[in-house]
């Protein structure tokens, strides 16, 4: 029956590719024939040396207007609406496919064949080709009612570089200009490219402004070439200054003074302001509202510096992240004292804060990747700038209520979580020993204090009670490079109100029973991520995440052996192990709205010493909403596992300390904000301790194990915010019986909501 349905599709398919493509050619005028092809034909002469003639290709054949209707799948629907409205009016259908796709007709008659190869013989003479041979050739079918355009290009040798220098003169500028070639992209041999100089010019001018020069523009550069002296194609280039360019353009800026406004607000003009003088620069404010010696560091322009464009912008960027201004502005004066060899700019750097203390409140629906959703309300108390140093004091109070919306029973279907926490962020690094802010060029790093409490109560079954804190530093190295440090990194678990029904889950697994014993964690975290996804101008688009998390080792230093052998601390059981993943993702951006997003998962975590297995907190699953999509969370795995029973205990089973998911996804648009996706998952958890499930080891056969779905999903995306629905079927399911495991199980398809994209 399948088989089938694949073959009426097929047929109904290509029924309505021919009748929309004869629907169009009936509309095509007598006179005219729809234009269906335009190209450009390279032909290189046997002395002709040029390597990059696919590349030169691409080039010119974007160069060629107009271009041909859109199609798809040989047939043109944006063409088709629009005849079929502007000719038979159409339906309400037709009307609103041809005000969203809608297409005007391209004819042959619309190419204008000698002005294309004038601008195709511009482009060529700008790439170095001069005196090329450009013909035009062009093909009718009046049975299908297409013409196609042939641009012939026979392409000769172009002009290459000689001899690149700065022209001759008197005035000390010209050798500053001179020392700018010694860097040059532009070498001898090099094809004449009008890019490549424009791109010099600028990069001249960047290096001058560096150097001090203010007033310098890109300009104010001319270059001349003078073939006279070769007569086998070979161009001298010179670099020159244009005529009457003012004399503060080639003079050097120095800063003279730097005034910085740390409380810069419009309603303060009244105010009396009081003027500190601190590491040579002028820190005027009212009443001290921000330390000089904690800002000053931020600040990268020092008077007797040469102006630098980089270093401004470095410091707005460094004053920025504090977190306790909304904006920096950064202003030159030009000064009228000067001397024989210097001009002089003063700086003044205004310093718009934020409100000091603000109280916010957020009502969110919640989803986690565990399928728990619900409602989330949340108090949040900041107090910016909290002694004076650009320190932020957060204190939030959090209470959800959430109902797992995938199940068979009720016990542990719904769950209230209620916590109180503080984070206290120095935008500067607190250590034992003095760490020189000037060695982090890019940003200075955060240090951050964090303290918090939560009680979970998962109906019918547990209690939880949490304490956590941390002590850290966080910090971005570049634009794409964030590190993130824990040295202290301490959670104390306990184990509340237990229901005679977990109890017997506890006592048949003894893996459960032994990942909630160790109540206490102690130990550091790195952090390691490289995130290309902001960068929206690249087509391929790389994110790295990696995370080393180590428990138990200096505080073994502390304990003391109990009675069953376990090492203690203050009473306390506590956990050692070694957790290392990875996250790898890749985007590729075919257009603005349409991308491949692929993503690569590995992890493994190995306990020792005083634990046999990963605290429960500390393990992998598989199966969910931002995991194998196929799979209900926590269903898939370990290896082949398959529960005995089919009730909710297996959710609190089916994890392990290994592993290993991939993902690719294709992202198009529907309407407006709606997208869509297709996309493929596939992955699943182990355990490698010895004490777990039945089939749950991991082994070579490992790639036999994975969980592989498909489905499609519909995405709600207004400005980032994401809603997210997916419908996944497995189609190979690793529980169930060996010869039995590959099965597309369209009809038993698993429903996902989401908030965000998952990958």
């Amino acid at each position: 029956m399948k088989a089938n349905s694949y073959i009426h599709g097929f047929i109904t398919l290509s029924f309505f590719l021919i009748i929309t493509s004869c629907a169009v050619k009936k509309y095509v005028p007598e006179d005219e024939l729809l234009l269906n092809e335009t190209y450009v034909d390279i032909k290189l002469d046997s002395l002709t040396d040029v390597k990059d003639v696919a590349a030169l290709k691409a080039q010119l054949d974007l160069t060629i207007s107009p271009q041909p209707n859109s199609s798809f799948l040989g047939m043109r629907p944006g063409l088709h609406y629009y005849y079929k409205v502007k000719r038979d009016s159409g339906g309400f259908i037709a009307r609103f496919m041809n005000r969203k796709i809608g297409e005007k007709p391209v004819y042959l008659s619309d190419v204008e064949q000698e002005a294309t190869k004038d601008l195709l013989r511009n482009r060529l003479e700008n790439r170095g080709f001069f005196f090329s041979n450009i013909t035009s050739k062009t093909i009718e079918n009046q049975k299908q009612k297409e013409g196609s355009v042939t641009y012939q290009v026979s392409l000769p040798n172009p002009y290459r570089l000689k001899t690149y220098q700065v022209d001759n003169d008197s005035i000390p500028f010209y050798k500053v200009l001179g020392n700018q070639l010694s860097d040059s992209p532009i070498k001898v041999g090099s094809r004449f490219d009008l890019s490549a100089l424009t791109q010099e010019r600028e990069r001249i001018d960047n290096n001058l402004k560096s150097k001090g020069y203010y007033n310098f523009n890109s300009g104010f550069l001319i270059f001349q070439a003078d073939t006279n002296q070769y007569d086998n194609r070979r161009f001298d280039l010179f670099l020159k200054l244009k005529k009457d360019v003012p004399t503060k353009a080639i003079k050097p800026y120095q800063i003279k003074a730097v005034k910085v406004y740390p409380y810069n607000v419009t309603s303060n003009d009244t105010v009396v302001m009081d003027s500190v003088h601190y590491a040579d620069k002028d820190y005027i404010q009212e009443s001290d509202f921000f330390r000089p010696d904690r800002l000053d560091p931020f600040i990268l322009l020092e008077p007797g510096d040469l102006y630098n464009p980089t270093k401004s912008r470095a410091t707005s960027r460094r004053l920025g992240s504090i977190g306790a201004y909304k904006f920096v502005n950064i202003e030159y004066k030009e000064l009228q004292e000067s001397n024989d060899s210097l001009n002089y700019l003063e700086a003044s750097i205004y310093l718009s804060p934020l409100n000091k203390r603000a109280i916010r409140a957020e009502l969110q629906a919640v989803t986690k990747s565990n399928d728990f959703t619900g409602p989330s309300l949340g108090l949040t108390f900041s107090n910016r700038n909290l002694f004076k140093g650009g320190e932020v004091l957060n204190i939030k109070a959090t209470g959800t209520y959430e109902v797992q919306i995938a199940g068979n029973s009720d016990a542990g279907q719904t769950s209230t979580e209620f916590g109180l926490g503080a984070d206290l962020i120095f935008p500067r690094m607190l250590a034992p020993i003095n760490v020189d802010s000037d060695y982090f060029e890019y940003a200075i790093p955060k240090t951050k204090t964090s303290l918090s409490a939560t009680i979970l109560n998962r109906s019918q079954l547990y209690s939880l009670l949490t304490f956590s804190g941390s002590f850290g530093y966080t910090w971005q190295a570049n634009r794409y490079v964030t590190h993130e440090f824990n040295p202290i990194s301490i959670n104390y678990v306990n184990l509340l109100n237990t229901s005679t029904e977990f109890e017997e889950i506890l006592d048949e697994n003894t893996f459960l029973q032994n990942s909630f014993e160790q109540q206490f964690i102690s130990g550091l975290t790195y952090s390691f991520t490289y995130n290309e996804l902001i960068d929206e101008r690249k087509k391929a688009l790389f994110y790295v995440n990696s995370t080393v998390d180590i428990a138990g080792n200096s505080i073994s230093l502390l304990s003391k052996e109990n009675e069953e052998g376990k090492n203690e601390f203050l009473g306390l059981e506590y956990a050692q192990y070694a957790k290392a993943d990875v996250d790898f993702r890749f985007h590729y951006l075919l257009n603005k709205d349409s991308r491949i997003a692929t993503r690569f998962f590995a992890g493994y975590g190995l306990p020792y010493g005083n634990s046999d297995v990963l605290p429960f907190s500390k393990q992998y699953f598989s199966g969910g909403a931002y995991s194998v999509r196929a799979f209900r969370t926590r269903s898939l795995g370990p290896g082949v596992y398959s529960p005995e029973d089919d009730d909710d205990r297996s959710f609190f089973d089916q994890s392990g300390n290994v592993r290993l998911e991939a993902n690719i996804e294709y992202r198009f648009p529907i309407y407006s904000y709606f997208k869509g996706a297709l996309f493929v998952d596939a992955g699943n958890v182990w355990t490698t301790a010895g004490n777990g499930l039945p089939g749950g080891e991991f082994s070579s056969n490992f790639y036999n194990e994975f969980g592989i779905g498909a489905g499609l999903g519909m995405r709600v995306d207004v400005q980032g915010f994401v809603i997210r629905f997916d419908l996944a079927a497995p189609w190979h399911d690793p529980s169930m019986p060996s010869g039995e495991r590959w099965n597309f199980d369209i009809e038993n398809p698993v429903f996902n909501f989401a908030i965000g994209y998952p990958f």
